[in-house]
């Protein structure tokens, strides 16, 4: 897989939400060399506060609504930030095989959780982690959010914080 080329379509969602005052998180679902699905953050733009339209979450519920699809083993999803607990808990109950993601979530990334004392639908889930691809593109996104003073979403924060200092 082009992980690079994957992650670039990543960062198209990621930037189409940070255009519309969102935070700028993007990803796309890939089975084979085809995109099946994306996804980009809803809810933060304006003040918003939604915590379940997560890149994520928008783009499994777009894979679902496709019907009978390939064996998820092999699907591979992009994120230009790393999962979330939340979003990583779905995606290990979809069954996606490999996860890759761009910047690192400082404040609530999932993928480095230990799952070995979680139960067996999480902890028996077969699954592949690269992180850091396109690292810097995605940084890029991220600082140019946290330095627009219009944007309130996750201001002062860690994870803020963590952004700007780098």
């Amino acid at each position: 897989m082009d992980h690079r080329y994957f992650m670039e379509q990543a960062l198209v969602q990621a930037r189409e939400a940070l255009e519309q005052g969102e935070f700028p998180v993007g990803c796309v679902i890939v089975h084979g060399d085809d995109i099946i699905a994306t996804g980009a953050r809803q809810g933060t733009a304006g003040g918003g506060v939604n915590e379940t339209d997560h890149a994520e979450m928008v783009a499994l519920r777009r894979l679902d609504a496709l019907g009978p699809d390939p064996a998820r083993e092999r699907l591979a999803i992009y994120c230009t930030m790393e999962p979330c607990l939340m979003c990583f808990g779905a995606i290990l109950i979809a069954g996606i095989g490999t996860v890759v993601w761009a910047y690192e979530d400082a404040m609530g990334g999932g993928t480095g959780c230990d799952r070995s004392s979680l139960p067996p639908l999480y902890r028996d889930r077969r699954i592949t982690i690269v992180p850091r691809v396109l690292r810097h593109r995605s940084l890029a996104l991220f600082k140019d959010f946290f330095l627009n003073p219009s944007n309130g979403y996750w201001a002062g924060s860690l994870l803020a914080d963590y952004t700007l200092s780098q």
